[in-house]
């Protein structure tokens, strides 16, 4: 009797054990997936850790500093709040948009835009500060922008750091309807002029407005970027293929929009790969069906699927999210 009560004890215990891995492993983020009005979302893994750098979306005049987000498994977020704002960078008053980080030498480098400048007489553009740490506190790096002016009539915001296969490090960027591209430096102080002499060289594929992002998958250089206007339901992200960083870059199809019986205006994206495996996954804003307010952005994940030829599926966008996946 006392051997087999053992037995269904022990029994019991391993259904338990199982039943709790299975909760776990099936469990979501929801969407979006941490509380607050936050767009422009830059994902990215640094070690062990998933981070999302957005923008605090507000008023331009209220936007006057970046909060960060860290997790384990894309399920549980933790709120890093003011890495950086206009008490560290001198230049910046206002509007303080789109972040991009990279992680270079054990140092973290912040590249952000601020004052959303109209012309070439007036302070501010993109900048970049630098920290020994992901979640800061982040100091300027020049102490002034590191591109302040128009080039092919870009305006300078919406900057997205990318990382060739050689170790090069360039820099994707622009408002109005026109992208640029430049090749960064070692010190990320400045930049390289290309071949021809030319330091900024203008990318821009049919149908972009602003919102550049990149990376490579099996060879191929992946181009996004987003469309239509960005207060509006129709802000969207479209995309591009090619053999090179430089492009040229032939627009393909649009794959992420709004869905009405879900949110509108989904857009200005970033792309996560967890290491080793097929999983990809797009970080991107959207507007809940109940907001009018053009600020009241949320940040959320869904699956990034692609085809037997390697071509993006359309994103379902959920209100469910995406599975926790812990990284190794």
């Amino acid at each position: 009797m006392m051997t087999f009560r053992k037995v269904f004890i022990f029994s019991f215990l391993i259904l338990l054990a199982f039943s709790s891995r299975a909760q776990h492993t099936d469990e979501l983020s929801g969407n979006p997936v941490f509380d607050g009005w936050y767009a422009d979302p830059e994902g990215i893994i640094f070690g062990n850790q998933y981070w999302i750098f957005p923008t605090y979306s507000a008023p331009f005049d209220n936007q006057v500093f970046f909060d960060a987000f860290s997790s384990r498994d894309l399920v549980h977020w933790t709120k890093h709040e003011r890495i950086l704002d206009t008490l560290s960078v001198k230049w910046a008053k206002r509007a303080m948009w789109a972040p991009s980080i990279v992680e270079k030498n054990n140092n973290y480098y912040f590249f952000f835009g601020a004052n959303d400048i109209q012309s070439d007489h007036e302070r501010g553009g993109i900048g970049v500060a630098v920290a020994d740490r992901p979640e800061g506190p982040y100091k300027d790096l020049l102490g002034k922008p590191l591109i302040d002016k128009f080039h092919n009539g870009a305006q300078p915001i919406d900057q997205f750091v990318f990382k060739d296969k050689d170790g090069s490090y360039f820099l994707f960027y622009g408002g109005w309807r026109h992208c640029n591209i430049a090749r960064l430096n070692d010190s990320f102080t400045g930049f390289i002029p290309f071949a021809d002499g030319s330091v900024f060289k203008e990318v821009t594929p049919e149908g972009y407005v602003e919102g550049p992002f990149m990376f490579i998958r099996n060879g191929r250089y992946y181009f996004m970027w987003s469309e239509g206007d960005w207060g509006g339901p129709d802000y969207s992200v479209a995309y591009a293929m090619a053999d090179s960083p430089l492009g040229p870059f032939k627009r393909i199809d649009k794959i992420l929009k709004q869905d009405q019986t879900v949110a509108t205006g989904a857009g200005h994206h970033s792309v996560i790969q967890i290491p080793k495996k097929g999983e990809w996954y797009i970080v991107y804003h959207r507007r809940p069906l109940s907001e009018t307010d053009a600020n009241h952005r949320v940040t959320c994940i869904d699956k990034l699927l692609f085809d037997d030829q390697g071509l993006i599926q359309p994103v379902k966008i959920t209100k469910e999210g995406v599975p926790a996946r812990k990284l190794k």
